[in-house]
């Protein structure tokens, strides 16, 4: 047998083999390499060789990717092999169609789509192992509904980098309501993933439901400690485990759990504001074999029509008509259905502001409260002609939104909503540091107003009146 593969090796490497005697001395042994060389030519590769994509290496620079060896990976692999060369096969451009799996034969006893998807040699995808194929993509995303919201062009970003991926998410119970706005999304799972401690069988019971989805990429957005980078390595993640990681974090723990890590110059991530996944986003957006640099997209929101339909008849029942009233969302409150962003806590405004702006609105205004008890205080502020609605998910909040003229607002998920709409509005800052942070610089018809102490509550309520004159009459002027 030795004989057989050392000729095999010596053929595929264009030299003649030894031809030896009976009496002659026997071959040496093949190394790991050339067995693996010979088995992918019997495997009808030809010869052909597929070089690895690997990310982008750089230094400890804050912001930069950092691709890391894992330590626990399997132990008898040595690094690429540099006589190697696989050609063009599977190796580049961007990953087609799925390939079709065999039926599954009841009549056998030993069926081979019995074994855990991906686990089985003879139909896996070989651009699986070369190419790097993501089939499907678990994505950990910490914060509330702000932050997944601004998680959205990632998303769209992996569905435009490897066509037909199924991306799941694992968030809060708040943030998951988010993603009925998003079309991409195969499956949200609420999970407490800010907490500092979980429950161990709880958790353990959760990564075996992951676990049995055969996940190609986990990606998180949570800063991973040595507990959070173990759970990503129980979870799986065949190719790639991607995590933000802080500067000062052990880099061994990171080397050992994750195969990138990045880390981005802040400690809390929300600080980035619009633009808080820029690391993430410029790894997904990097230039491969045969694949150009992506473009990264803009946000893209939905309202499905159940929700919408619900969101109408709220509306109406509060005495407003579909596109003749303008929004207020901002109103302070002691609920968690505020939707405000961890990275501007200074983001709401006592009832009395917004009474003083109804006044000058031009047309019919509707309050957003997120909880009841607020209804009377914005009643006795803004007086009993105002229109107060009750709305605690993103999801109906989107659907006013849609339906409306416009939108006046604090620093909250309503802003982001409204620009990706393209609705009229006026984001209300504390300074004018934050509003350059959350407001991308596309949003046109986004007009925007700070406060000249860097406190919101004393923010001038006059210039919030010609802010939405100007956005709401521009706005009549182009429909006129």
């Amino acid at each position: 047998m030795a004989e057989v593969l050392s000729s095999g090796v010596a053929s595929a490497r264009n030299v003649a083999p030894c031809c030896s005697s009976s009496s002659s001395a026997p071959s040496p042994r093949p190394s790991s390499r050339q067995l693996r060389r010979i088995a992918l030519k019997l495997h009808g590769c030809g010869g052909l060789s597929v070089r690895r994509s690997q990310p982008r290496v750089a230094g400890g620079t804050a912001g930069v990717a950092r691709a890391s060896k894992n330590m626990l990976d399997d132990p008898f692999d040595f690094g690429e092999d540099e006589d190697l060369e696989y050609g063009d096969l599977m190796s580049e451009g961007k990953q087609g169609v799925e390939p079709p799996r065999p039926r599954k034969d009841k009549n056998s006893k030993y069926g081979f789509l019995d074994f855990p998807g991906y686990h089985n040699l003879e139909i896996a995808s070989l651009g699986l192992y070369v190419r790097k194929d993501v089939r499907r993509c678990l994505c950990w995303v910490a914060g509330g509904v702000y932050e997944n919201l601004l998680f959205f062009p990632v998303i769209k970003l992996l569905k435009a980098r490897y066509p037909g991926v199924k991306v799941d998410i694992v968030t809060s119970a708040r943030g998951k309501q988010v993603y009925e706005m998003n079309k991409y999304v195969n499956k949200a799972y609420a999970f407490d993933v800010d907490a500092e401690w979980v429950e161990p069988v709880e958790l353990n019971e959760f990564i075996g439901v992951l676990r049995d989805q055969y996940y190609d990429m986990v990606l998180s957005t949570k800063y991973a400690g040595f507990k959070h980078c173990t759970t990503l390595y129980m979870i799986g993640g065949r190719t790639r485990r991607i995590s933000y990681v802080l500067p000062y974090h052990s880099e061994w723990v990171s080397n050992s759990f994750l195969t990138t890590s990045l880390m981005p110059p802040r400690e809390n991530l929300a600080d980035g504001g619009y633009h808080m996944y820029k690391e993430l986003i410029d790894y997904l957006a990097q230039p491969g074999n045969g694949v150009p640099e992506q473009a990264v997209p803009m946000m893209e929101v939905g309202v499905p029509k159940r929700v919408r339909a619900v969101a109408t008849s709220k509306y109406t029942e509060a005495g407003v008509e579909a596109g003749k009233f303008v929004v207020f969302h901002g109103v302070e409150s002691d609920s968690g259905a505020s939707m405000q962003t961890k990275g501007d806590s200074d983001s709401l405004l006592p009832p009395e502001f917004w009474a003083k702006l109804k006044a000058s609105a031009g047309t019919s205004v509707l309050v957003v409260i997120p909880n009841m008890k607020d209804k009377k205080k914005v009643i006795a502020a803004c007086g009993d002609d105002v229109h107060v609605v009750f709305i605690t998910t993103p999801g109906q909040l989107g659907a006013i939104i849609r339906d409306s003229a416009g939108v006046v607002s604090t620093n909250t998920a309503a802003v982001q909503i409204a620009i990706a709409f393209n609705k009229p509005s006026v984001a209300i800052f504390g300074s004018d540091e934050k509003a350059s942070l959350f407001v991308p610089p596309l949003a046109k018809k986004c007009k925007v107003v700070t406060s000249k102490t860097g406190k919101l509550a004393d923010v001038e309520v006059d210039e919030a009146i010609s802010a939405w004159k100007s956005a709401y009459l521009g706005q009549l002027a182009l429909t006129a």
